[in-house]
C-alpha cells in the first residue's frame, strides 16, 4: 500500500471503530434507522470525497455483552460467542445502510458464516479496499476473552491501517483524566501518549489493544460519533478528539 496520504487528507486507510451501543442511537439497545445511515453517510464521504480505504470493526453491545452473560452465571466462552453475532447482525445491517445509499460493501467474518458473509482473509480484504469497497469486520477476532477493541487493532496491524478511530456513544468528546460526566473538574486531552493511557487506566480501549497499537505504532483517534461531520474532520487534520500515540 501507497502509505502517502493524499493532499487532503491526513492518512490514506483507517479502521473505524463503533462501539455497538453507537448505533442504538437514543434507545441504546437494538439498531437506530436513523443513526444507522447517518454513520453510513459519514463513511461514504470519506471513502467517496477524500479517497479513503476504510475498513470498519463493529461492536455488538447493542445486543448483547459478554461480560453480562458471564456476570449472570453463563459459561464465559458461550457468552462471548453470543456477543459475537451480535457483530455480525450489526455488520450486515451497516452494509445495508451502506449499499442502499450506493457504497459497494463487503462483510468478512471471523466465523465462517458462508451464506451470509465471507470468511476473513486478509489478502481478500486489502484487495476489496484496492476496489473503493467498505470492508466491515464481524464477530471480532472469532476467538471468546479477546473484545472488538483488540479485533480492531488486529485487522488495523493486519491490513497496514494508518489509524484506528474509535467513536463513542456517552457523549464524552474524547480521553479525560477522569470520567468527564461525574467530574466537571475532568481534563480532556488534545494527545496522550499510549504509555500514559495504560499506566492512568484512563479507559481508551482494552490495555490489550493498546499495547498492540503501541508495539505496531498505530495512532488511535477517540471521538464522539453523535456530532455531525466529525470523521471528516479528523481526516482533514482537524483537532477533533483526541490522539493516542507516542508523544
Amino acid at each position: 500500500m501507497d502509505s502517502t496520504a493524499g493532499p487532503s487528507t491526513r492518512w490514506r486507510r483507517i479502521v473505524l471503530k463503533p462501539s455497538g451501543e453507537a448505533l442504538a442511537g437514543p434507545g441504546g439497545q437494538g439498531i437506530d434507522g436513523a443513526t444507522l445511515e447517518g454513520l453510513a453517510r459519514e463513511i461514504i464521504e470519506l471513502r467517496q470525497d477524500l479517497d479513503v480505504d476504510v475498513a470498519v470493526v463493529v461492536g455488538g453491545g447493542n445486543f448483547w455483552r459478554g461480560r453480562t452473560g458471564s456476570l449472570s452465571g453463563m459459561d464465559a466462552t458461550q457468552s462471548d460467542h453470543i456477543g459475537m453475532l451480535g457483530t455480525v447482525m450489526n455488520a450486515l445491517a451497516l452494509q445495508d445502510a451502506l449499499e442502499r445509499l450506493g457504497q459497494d460493501t463487503r462483510v468478512q467474518s471471523a466465523i465462517e458464516m458462508p451464506r451470509i458473509a465471507e470468511a476473513y482473509i486478509r489478502r481478500r480484504a486489502v484487495r476489496h479496499l484496492e476496489k473503493g469497497r467498505v470492508v466491515i469486520f464481524a464477530a471480532g477476532t472469532g476467538n471468546p476473552f479477546f473484545t472488538t477493541d483488540t479485533a480492531a487493532a488486529l485487522r488495523a496491524a493486519e491490513i497496514e491501517a494508518e489509524a484506528l478511530v474509535k467513536g463513542t456513544h456517552s457523549g464524552v468528546d474524547g480521553v479525560y483524566d477522569a470520567d468527564p460526566l461525574t467530574n466537571s473538574e475532568a481534563k480532556k486531552y488534545t494527545e496522550v501518549g499510549y504509555l500514559e493511557v495504560m499506566t492512568k487506566d484512563l479507559r481508551v480501549m482494552d490495555a490489550t489493544a493498546i499495547a498492540f497499537c503501541r508495539d505496531h505504532q498505530i495512532p488511535i483517534v477517540v471521538f464522539d460519533m453523535s456530532v455531525p461531520g466529525s470523521l471528516r474532520k479528523i481526516l482533514e487534520g482537524e483537532a477533533v478528539g483526541t490522539i493516542v500515540h507516542d508523544v
